[in-house]
């Protein structure tokens, strides 16, 4: 995606697909590391500055943290590794043509979002690192979204192959990142604040780039160096709730008395924590964008969760309602992130398959057109962002034999948008505040 900065105006002789699809450009280059770092750095420490961290923009960060290090304090020693998602480290260029390579930081990849032994591995080295540090060092850790996933390492007692089949399970009955994160924290020897406490007495600087509803920093890439709020009896209540079978070691570990490090420990005492981005500064710049281009914007919320599909459905009625009487062009935005159960064997992530309940709610309606993508720029597993559609769209379906609820039936919403050469390939944007929703409507013409 490119760092746009405006949109064209939105007139009748419009390409609407490509106004949208800049739209999202320029939404996704707001909330981008290459933007948000260089304001951010403290003064060297006396000590060694350590970096560390995890996520799908782990490695843009620790680029952009290189970056303006070497610019404001060159002689002053950096050092450090971070793991990010397969594919998503940094080779060549960057996307505003900067060398994107870390010549100080080490970066990493492995899998997401089930976790392998590259992620643990990483995870393992990242806790030895840290443990050698005294007081008048510094860390500085990275965390973005996915970090959860590809920082796993699991605590004592437990195995890989535990954690990997608790995610599966979690993940197809469509838990929200907040369940799964708690469960995550409480069988890891390194998330919920054990990171940050391994480290003490240095100091800590967590950097975030949120993908969790509401922000908080505890929960994004579940808290490698803050404290937990939750207990392993939460743990265990969530996969109970979601009726998951839990392995006896689990169970076991779960009921021995391993709590999280509390908000009064002293390993966080001097701790800082900074909120790069989230999923309401992407907002504010469509917005931005949008009114700029003569459109009036509506903004539902940055932190909408629930069933996708169903999700879709209700903002295509708001939509059809919001028609009527309308004047001007009017944009309905919203982020957050929606969950999938998972019930069929098709293709498709949350963005695709909110997207196509919402299609299947306003029926070709002329004038309503819509966008749904991931801003990490993979939605779910697949290898698409997400996906849009415009008014024309519902009798191409019709044409070609898609019916919309059949492919709902089966979550195979990649194949339906694939089969109307709609869905949107991005590639790795290397940031993530999780989901953007933009829903187009026109006024209807007399």
């Amino acid at each position: 995606m490119s760092a746009l900065t405006s949109l064209p105006e939105l007139d009748s002789t419009a390409d609407v697909s490509a106004w949208l699809r800049q739209l999202a450009d320029l939404t996704v280059a707001a909330v981008h590391p290459d933007t948000l770092v260089a304001d951010r750095l403290p003064d060297p420490p006396a000590g060694r500055t350590l970096v560390v961290g995890a996520g799908k923009a782990a490695a843009a960060m620790a680029a952009a943290l290189e970056r303006a290090w070497q610019a404001r304090c060159p002689e002053a020693p950096l050092e450090g590794l971070v793991v990010t998602r397969y594919a998503h480290g940094l080779q060549g260029q960057d996307h505003e043509g900067q060398r994107a390579e870390c010549q100080h930081i080490e970066v990493l990849e492995a899998s997401h979002p089930m976790p392998d032994d590259l992620g643990e591995k990483a995870a393992r080295r990242m806790l030895e690192a840290v443990e050698e540090l005294t007081e008048k060092d510094r860390v500085i850790a990275l965390i973005s979204g996915g970090g959860s996933a590809l920082m796993t390492l699991p605590a004592p007692g437990i195995t890989l192959a535990d954690k990997q089949a608790l995610n599966r399970e979690l993940l197809r009955c469509g838990a929200p990142i907040r369940d799964i994160n708690t469960v995550r924290r409480h069988l890891s020897a390194i998330k919920g604040g054990r990171l940050a406490a391994a480290a003490h007495p240095a100091q800590v600087v967590t950097w975030l780039i949120s993908d969790v509803p509401g922000d908080d920093p505890s929960l994004i890439a579940s808290g490698p160096t803050l404290p937990d709020a939750t207990t392993p009896a939460d743990a265990l209540a969530v996969l109970e709730r979601y009726a998951i079978a839990v392995p006896e070691s689990v169970r076991h570990h779960l009921a021995g008395n391993h709590e999280a490090p509390a908000p009064s420990d002293a390993a966080f005492a001097r701790d800082e924590t900074v909120l790069l981005a989230r999923a309401a500064d992407a907002l504010a710049a469509a917005q931005r964008g949008a009114e700029s281009a003569g459109v009036a914007v509506r903004v539902l919320g940055d932190d909408l969760e629930g069933e996708a599909r169903d999700l879709g459905r209700a903002q295509g009625h708001l939509a059809l309602a919001a028609q009527e009487g309308l004047e001007q062009p009017l944009l309905i935005l919203s982020g957050g992130e929606t969950s999938v159960t998972v019930t069929g064997d098709g293709r498709g992530g949350r963005n695709v398959e909110y997207l196509l309940g919402l299609f299947d709610a306003v029926r070709g309606a002329p004038g309503i057109h819509a966008l749904a993508i991931d801003t990490d720029g993979i939605d779910g597993s697949e290898d698409n962002a997400g996906a849009l559609f415009l008014p024309e769209d519902w009798a191409r379906a019709r044409e070609q034999g898609l019916d919309p609820a059949d492919f709902l039936s089966r979550n195979d919403a990649y194949t339906f948008f694939q089969g109307l050469d709609r869905l949107i390939m991005t590639g790795p944007t290397r940031t993530n505040v999780n989901d953007f929703r933009a829903i187009l409507i026109l006024p209807r013409t007399p």
